[in-house]
């Protein structure tokens, strides 16, 4: 392993080593990226090959390519993830229509409205992963050349880059459906036909990509941990392998993979069928051994569900330490429930600046904050009965949106007098943890006790500016540290992370739910599907589903296959909210149609007085049909090569 300190620092430096590539490496990879379409680059080595033997002449420069490698996971930014921007998170449409979204590249927000197209797609991957896979196979014929490289590096360096190019693979056929699948680079002497690649069936591409991931994990190349957790964070372990290959092959067997009708029309101009039409129970079996493996890597590396600290001579109350874990869960740099982070960049949101502290009233200064969750989110979390709100037996429908007073007993979840409707009333604690509301309390801003007075939201503004307002009246909170301060009316301290990928508690609700698809709720692992869910539920402070569903829903929903899957897919959408799942989770269970049909709704945020501002105002109706389930492949990039067909509907 690697123990001596000249390779420790090399390996800290990574990172910025990507972005001052030596002068050769870059010369390669503005080859590939001067070739004006997929049908010249795709799968052709660029011109300069002599220059790949400098890359690979010593284990410092060989290290410079694994980063590039690296270097080509999609960055979890605002402008560019459009799986942020689905139905969960809103920007200010005046924010949007002000001139912002050119000069931002605001495209994810702009998907929702309907306005993708094939001539030129917003948020597409395809052209940087298909450069990322030719240097992964680079990476993967020449490796072998390094003089100085030990072999047991060496066979980890190729089992990372397998992994990584089965990952970039899965992000092309999670966008595009079935792709081209690249194995290897072609040689400068490939003729034109060959260069011309087709889309492959994708059921081959599922399984091409299984192929990869293992063979990385068949032996022991890949660590258990990384070996240096200053510089190796978000290099491919065995548990991050595990885990890859499990989620996808639960997207493998979600419907829209698993016996699509709808896409029985896709083919490739040979006649080529690129859908499976029958349904396969057998994926399902697969994921869920998959799945059982995974967590059981992940219990060797000792990967827990994130819980707070709450230690010391001044203890926080369970009600905010219960906060804690669960915003600590996401927010919390590399901590124990972290199984894959991106590394790449680091992520920080600054949408509390004026919101965090009601003093700081003048939001005219150019702090924006106008991201937005929309009512239909805040409507889908549990009650605090751990039901959802529709089948909650203690509760009055039909007053949600009536006005109540926050009471003393309810002061470190709403601010004790503040006037709110029912609906943020007696909610589970991931509502309090993940959502800021009017009157709504903070725990952080400096303080780190939970005594006397605690921040709380002011969210109405009464109109001041309607380009820096927040839109609906809620927050994601989530993104925010609680050490994360306001310094004055326009600075803040905010603490940056990186973005989680997958989480401990996604992974066993990925379980729970394989196991209900492939054997039912009373199948030979019912035991096993119960405990993993209400492992993710207890850490949230609530019941098991049965207690829960038992006493306080007077249902025995979960008795039955269609009840308990809405039960595990209602527990991934609010576990798992804001977190770039549930744009890709709602599609592969094929219910984007149905979640899209609720319009986009907020609060009317411009009104002082609670009574006007908790009325309910249609901030848009999304656009969303079949043709939306799969991006569009480029238009040029399809004449340039007429081997590639379209997706329909574009």
């Amino acid at each position: 392993m690697i123990n001596n300190m000249k390779n420790q620092k090399i390996l800290r430096l990574t990172q910025s080593i990507v972005n001052r590539q030596s002068k050769i490496v870059n010369l390669l990879i503005a080859a590939v990226i001067g070739f004006s379409s997929c049908g010249d680059w795709l799968d052709v080595v660029p011109e300069g090959v002599a220059t790949i033997d400098m890359s690979f002449n010593s284990r410092q420069q060989a290290l410079k390519y694994l980063a590039t490698c690296y270097s080509y996971m999609p960055n979890e930014n605002w402008q560019n993830n459009a799986a942020l921007f689905g139905d969960e998170i809103l920007m200010n449409y005046e924010w949007l229509s002000s001139g912002y979204p050119t000069q931002h590249n605001y495209d994810p927000q702009l998907i929702s409205r309907g306005v993708q197209n094939a001539t030129a797609p917003k948020c597409g991957r395809w052209t940087d992963m298909y450069q990322a896979l030719r240097d992964c196979n680079t990476f993967l014929e020449n490796v072998a050349l390094v003089p100085d490289l030990l072999e047991w590096e060496r066979d980890q360096w190729i089992a990372e880059i397998k992994v990584m190019k089965a990952w970039y693979h899965f992000l092309l056929v999670q966008m595009y459906g079935p792709v081209p699948i690249i194995r290897n680079n072609l040689p400068v002497s490939a003729d034109v036909n060959q260069v011309k690649v087709v889309r492959e069936p994708v059921d081959d591409c599922f399984q091409y990509i299984v192929e990869l991931l293992d063979e990385a994990t068949a032996g022991e190349q890949l660590p258990l941990h990384v070996l240096d957790i200053y510089s190796e964070m978000g290099r491919i372990t065995k548990p991050i392998a595990l885990t890859l290959k499990a989620k996808i092959l639960v997207t493998a067997a979600s419907p829209l993979f698993n016996g699509n009708s709808e896409q029985g029309t896709l083919e490739n101009r040979d006649g080529t069928k690129l859908f499976n039409p029958n349904y396969e129970v057998n994926k399902w079996q697969k994921a869920m051994i998959a799945c059982k493996e995974a967590i059981e890597w992940c219990e060797k590396a000792n990967i827990i569900l994130y819980e707070f600290p709450n230690s010391g001579l001044n203890p926080l109350t369970e009600t905010i330490s219960r906060q804690m874990s669960l915003r600590g869960a996401f927010n919390e740099g590399w901590n124990s429930e972290i199984i894959w982070a991106n590394n790449k960049n680091r992520f920080s949101m600054n949408l509390g600046r004026p919101i965090l502290n009601p003093s700081f009233v003048d939001i005219s200064a150019g702090i924006y904050n106008c991201t937005g969750v929309p009512i239909k989110i805040a409507l889908m979390f549990y009650t605090n009965n751990g039901v959802p709100l529709d089948e909650d037996n203690t509760r009055d429908n039909s007053i949600l949106y009536d006005l109540r007073t926050a009471e003393p007993h309810e002061s470190l979840l709403i601010r004790n007098g503040r006037e709110t409707v029912d609906m943020n009333f007696d909610r589970e604690p991931r509502f309090y943890a993940w959502l800021g509301f009017d009157g709504g309390i903070w725990y952080g801003q400096g303080r780190t006790d939970d005594k006397g007075d605690l921040w709380y939201l002011d969210c109405k503004n009464g109109g001041i500016d309607g380009r820096t307002e927040n839109c609906t009246g809620y927050v994601p909170k989530k993104y925010l540290h609680y050490l994360s301060v306001v310094t004055s009316l326009t600075s803040a301290s905010t603490v940056t992370y990186p973005w989680p990928i997958i989480r401990l508690s996604d992974l066993f609700l990925l379980y729970a739910e394989a196991i209900n698809e492939a054997e039912g709720p009373d199948g030979t692992n019912s035991v096993e599907m119960f405990k993993y869910i209400d492992l993710v539920r207890k850490r949230a402070g609530l019941k098991g589903v049965k207690e829960s569903w038992n006493t306080y829903a007077n249902s025995q929903k979960y008795n039955n296959p269609t009840g308990m899957r809405q039960i595990i897919r209602q527990e991934r959408m609010i576990e798992l909210c804001f977190e770039s799942q549930r744009f890709w989770d709602i599609r592969r269970w094929k219910t984007a149609t149905e979640h899209y049909r609720t319009p986009i709704e907020g609060w009317s945020v411009r009104e002082w007085e609670a009574a006007a501002y908790y009325t309910p105002k249609v901030m848009f109706q999304q656009q969303f049909s079949i043709r939306d389930y799969f991006w569009p492949i480029n238009t040029s990039d399809i004449t340039n090569n007429r081997n590639l067909v379209q997706n329909i509907g574009w």
